[in-house]
């Protein structure tokens, strides 16, 4: 067997329906026989796009996507519902379609902004430790507090027969699918979601040089490892400080460091004396600054 290699840093994978978050990461580290790699949000097997997979020390600051804006293309079938909330699941109810065009925009403003929405029973989200959707397969169906969430886009971009697709901005912790099925009852017809792309997640997009693992099977190792960006790359919007070796010291000693300028309170990236990144600190009041979570190697 050969020994899995240390890499670190992104890849921006555009991931194929029919398979697994999970999955598609397993495959990317075997094509690039890395020894860590996890990504930064599960999309469900139905949905394609941009998977932001890292790999090594990036691992430590996947969870700073967790918390970012996505943006998706979504296709909704109306006059369908389904106990899944997509093409997944089981229909549970049909009926006809009279919905003009004229219609869905109006419907569509009223999930404009801050909102409401109720998480789906078929989701991640645990009680007492178990997952939602393993209570669902079970038959279960729990009440479920609702969660607010933004909305800070929401287009109607095609419309056809029973079917119209979307172009919606949003914040963490939406659930598309939910959005489909609101829609489809605003709408007097019932609904579910049929496809589903995810366009961009923070300052990520497809159009960064996302690649499909079809196309990444098709590259030697090289290229492969070429296509990835920086671990800082997730980082990019914070602010920075380059320390000198001094510093560098301390923070790797688990020490903080005292500056005369350091702006806001809250997460910084820092970079040593040869432009290094050594990772996270955070800006715990006037002057301070705090190791957070660092590189290996810092």
């Amino acid at each position: 067997m050969i020994p899995r290699r240390t890499v670190n840093g992104v890849l921006l994978l555009d991931k194929p329906p029919g398979i697994t978050s999970h999955g598609a990461v397993q495959v990317v580290r075997r094509l690039l026989n890395a020894a860590k790699a996890g990504h930064t949000g599960t999309l469900d097997p139905l949905a394609t796009g941009l998977l932001p997979v890292c790999l090594g020390e990036a691992t430590k600051f996947s969870h700073t996507l967790l918390a970012a804006d996505k943006a998706y293309t979504a296709t909704i079938r109306l006059g369908m519902t389904t106990n899944t909330g997509d093409l997944e699941g089981q229909v549970t109810a049909r009926s006809e379609v009279r919905v003009t065009q004229q219609e869905i925009a109006p419907a569509l403003q009223k999930f404009m902004g801050d909102i409401l929405q109720i998480p789906p029973m078929y989701s991640a989200i645990k009680h007492e430790g178990q997952p939602l959707y393993k209570l669902a397969r079970a038959g279960k169906e729990l009440a479920r507090a609702p969660r607010k969430i933004v909305i800070s886009r929401l287009v109607l971009v095609g419309f056809a027969g029973d079917e119209l697709t979307v172009s919606v901005s949003c914040s963490k912790g939406t659930y598309v699918r939910v959005l489909a099925e609101d829609l489809g009852r605003e709408l007097g017809c019932g609904a579910c979601l049929s496809a589903l792309r995810r366009d961009a997640v923070g300052g990520f997009s497809l159009a960064s040089g996302a690649v499909t693992l079809e196309r990444l099977e098709s590259l030697t190792l090289a290229e492969r490892d070429a296509l990835l960006l920086p671990a800082d790359a997730l980082v990019a919007s914070l602010p920075r400080f380059d320390l000198d070796a001094a510093e560098t010291r301390r923070m790797n000693q688990g020490q903080p460091v005292e500056r005369a300028e350091t702006g806001a309170e809250g997460l910084a990236r820092i970079y040593g004396p040869d432009r290094e990144f050594l990772g996270l600190v955070e800006v715990t009041g006037p002057g301070r600054i705090v190791p957070k979570r660092l590189t290996a190697r810092g």
